[in-house]
């Protein structure tokens, strides 16, 4: 626990809340001082295990771009 609170410490890490009876850590970091592979590293040498990451905000899947809309052109005099 000691190591986690010296990650706490890092300028950047906003928030960190370890559940230890669900075997998970939540970081909240700035991601303009800090990156994910960054947060994993410092989480990593603070002694945890990383199994897996998962994102709280989705991200998105490639999507292809919508197809343009065609305008109509109406005959005069039907």
């Amino acid at each position: 626990m000691l190591a986690l609170s010296k990650v706490r410490d890092v300028y950047g890490i906003r928030a960190l809340r370890f559940d230890e009876a669900a075997k998970t850590v939540r970081v909240e970091y700035d991601a303009s001082r800090l990156s994910g592979p960054v947060v994993h590293q410092l989480l990593r040498r603070a002694g945890l295990d990383i199994v897996e990451t998962v994102a709280l905000i989705p991200v998105p899947e490639d999507v292809a771009p919508p197809t343009p809309v065609q305008p109509s052109v109406a005959k005069a005099g039907l």
